[in-house]
């Protein structure tokens, strides 16, 4: 079977969904532009025309709203926002709107939005343009939150997110767009019923990612010239709504966690990971005090040689794990 990488499986997805659904339609800016979104929708206004890949001016407020206008009579839109930091514009329509609609309206109306958002890091891009915000979001009850990170999740998970009559914030990162794998044929799954999955099973401890996060763990295992321990790794692919129950049914078996993730420390997933895992097992269990990984709590530098200090690499990784099965 042939080889997939990462942003070849988004475009499949992409494919997928406006050659099957003629409610979908896909609006933003630079949807057809490499340097915006790589090349993961190239060529698709070609395919499916202007009227359904309806490239936008910079308008991120109106842009979301027009589209949350869209699904809430009848229609699927995909807002794709190139760069997560200035999502920021829209936030009153995710906030305030889509992640509320169904709830004001007692479950008989629908905000079946979704909008993709689109991390980057390194490049010396600086503190405006490489932050992963997804945290704040997962703050929110109403909205899905969805940070794949193999290719099959890629694919299958974008397609699950606009068949999903719920808002979905669907996150990827630049990073990951080279990663590859092998793609079955697409089945749609029901968002609701995804989970974490185990990556690689293991008994020594639970080691879990969250986006790219999951790539660099796999990076630290697979690359050391050390003896590695028994690892579980788990994905943990949807974050908002949060379930635990695999992570704390890992612990129970291992009894040492690591929670790695590319975003800071502070009021982040890593900690409520932590906290979720820590308020369902006794206290004995843990034969280490649990332990995150994150960005330090400072905007992204613009020097690439702090770039290098910034980020997480493998070997934080790998030391990490070590450090924790003293």
């Amino acid at each position: 079977m042939a080889l997939s990488s990462y942003s070849e499986a988004i475009y499949e997805a992409f494919d997928y969904l406006l050659g099957t659904y003629p409610d979908v339609f896909v609006l933003g800016q630079g949807l057809w532009s490499p340097w915006y979104v790589g090349k993961t929708m190239d060529s698709l206004d070609k395919k499916y025309g202007v009227d359904r890949l309806i490239d936008t001016p910079v308008s991120e407020s109106a842009v979301t709203a027009a589209a949350i206008g869209a699904a809430v009579s009848g229609m699927r839109p995909i807002v794709v926002h190139p760069r997560m930091d200035f999502m920021m514009y829209a936030m009153d329509s995710i906030v305030n709107q889509a992640s509320k609609w169904s709830h004001m309206f007692g479950g008989q109306s629908f905000a079946p939005i979704t909008i993709r958002s689109i991390v980057n890091r390194y490049g010396e891009q600086g503190a405006q343009h490489s932050q992963s915000l997804h945290s704040l979001f997962c703050h929110l009850p109403g909205l899905r939150v969805v940070m794949p990170s193999t290719v099959a999740d890629a694919r299958d998970l974008l397609i699950s997110s606009v068949l999903c009559n719920d808002p979905v914030l669907y996150i990827d990162d630049r990073l990951l767009y080279s990663q590859k794998a092998s793609l079955p044929p697409v089945a749609e799954i029901q968002l609701a019923t995804v989970r974490p999955q185990i990556l690689q099973h293991g008994t020594d401890i639970t080691v879990v990612g969250i986006g790219v996060s999951t790539m660099l763990v796999q990076q630290a295992l697979n690359t050391s010239d050390v003896e590695i321990p028994s690892c579980e790794v788990i994905d943990l692919r949807i974050l908002n709504p949060l379930d635990p129950s695999l992570i704390i049914k890992s612990v129970l078996k291992t009894r040492r966690l690591l929670v790695v993730d590319e975003a800071w420390r502070t009021c982040g997933m890593s900690g409520e990971l932590i906290a979720s895992v820590s308020e369902s097992v006794p206290p004995s269990t843990f034969l280490a005090a649990p332990r995150r990984l994150t960005l330090p709590d400072s905007p992204a530098p613009c020097s690439r040689e702090l770039e290098r200090i910034y980020y997480t690499s493998p070997q934080d990784i790998l030391s990490a794990i070590l450090e924790l099965l003293v």
